[in-house]
């Protein structure tokens, strides 16, 4: 089988060829925007060029069987919703005239029943987009995802390990399934290789449901030895969170301001037929906490690097 990732050079992405190359036998080909500052794996084929840009890119769709779907907008200045719905149609477009079988996405979770965030919003628009080409599409949805990259886990992991008294909105509050970023990739491949989940949507999630004010002193405890003060006021408005965090953390507003917009909704698994299907066990939340800080080890401080890969070829949250 051919397989092509799309956004391999983010968070996602590069995790996601690794255990592809490790892990199957198929022939994986890569689409990146800049192909000379792209060091691959051996045995990966690489293809340049850019979903936003019709024209440059089809050629990575030839004779690919599967295409995963790791391109988020989220990270630039300007509309990135904008920008993933005209990725989404151009790559939508291109895949049904190549004759792709199988489109695999990486979305968000979230109650369709609740206002959306402006980013979660997004993800379910790109899902309706990508499904309205030939191709059967296999959406998971994950909350944030937890390892060394995540601007989501960065975020967290800053404002845990640099503050000792946070004032924060009443959202801290709010349930969240995070995950670990290795269960991610295990569920990217399982779905591959179970042609029953083809044009299924799945929701995944680690074993703990916390809220966000338990993820901050967990981590902060894993990280530094000490919890945080955390205190919840109702007047602190997701774009003045945003300005905030912009002073605390090196994580851009055009990431900050969507991520903590998105805090309000609540996002846990409510749908486990994946887990019933795949047999995995789950990370602990703390457990890949430890990895992402390099604590398992006893190693340094493994937190902290900006995702350098371009906006549109971002894998991950």
């Amino acid at each position: 089988m051919r397989v092509l990732v799309t956004g391999a050079t983010g968070f996602v992405g590069r995790r996601l060829v690794a255990a592809l190359l490790a892990e199957t036998t198929h022939d994986v080909t890569v689409l990146v925007r800049d192909a000379a500052s792209y060091d691959p794996p051996a045995g990966v084929t690489v293809v340049e060029g850019d979903v936003l840009k019709p024209g440059s890119f089809e050629a990575a769709l030839a004779d690919t069987d599967v295409a995963y779907y790791l391109i988020h907008a989220m990270g630039a200045s300007g509309d990135f919703a904008e920008r993933d719905r005209r990725a989404a149609r151009n790559f939508e477009r291109a895949a049904s005239e190549a004759g792709i079988e199988r489109v695999i996405y990486l979305s968000g979770l979230g109650n369709e029943g609740d206002t959306l965030s402006s980013h979660l919003a997004s993800r379910r628009e790109v899902e309706t987009l990508l499904r309205a080409g030939s191709a059967d599409v296999t959406v998971l949805r994950a909350a944030i995802i937890i390892g060394d990259g995540s601007a989501s886990f960065r975020l967290i992991y800053q404002l845990a390990t640099r503050l000792p008294v946070m004032i924060t909105p009443q959202w801290v509050d709010t349930d969240c399934q995070p995950i670990a970023i290795d269960d991610v990739i295990a569920y990217c491949l399982a779905v591959l290789e179970q042609p029953e989940t083809a044009g299924e949507t799945y929701e995944i999630g680690g074993p703990d449901v916390l809220t966000y004010r338990e993820m901050l002193l967990q981590t902060a405890e894993i990280a530094t030895g000490r919890r945080p003060l955390i205190i919840a006021v109702p007047v602190l408005s997701p774009r003045l969170s945003s300005h905030w965090v912009g002073l605390i953390t090196d994580v851009p507003k055009e990431v900050a301001y969507p991520l903590i917009e998105g805090v309000r909704n609540r996002v846990v698994v409510t749908d486990d037929r994946l887990e019933q299907l795949v047999e995995l066990e789950l990370t602990p939340f703390a457990v890949a906490v430890r990895r992402a800080v390099g604590a398992e080890s006893g190693g340094a401080e493994a937190v902290g690097h900006a995702e350098t890969a371009a906006p549109t070829e971002r894998g991950g949250k």
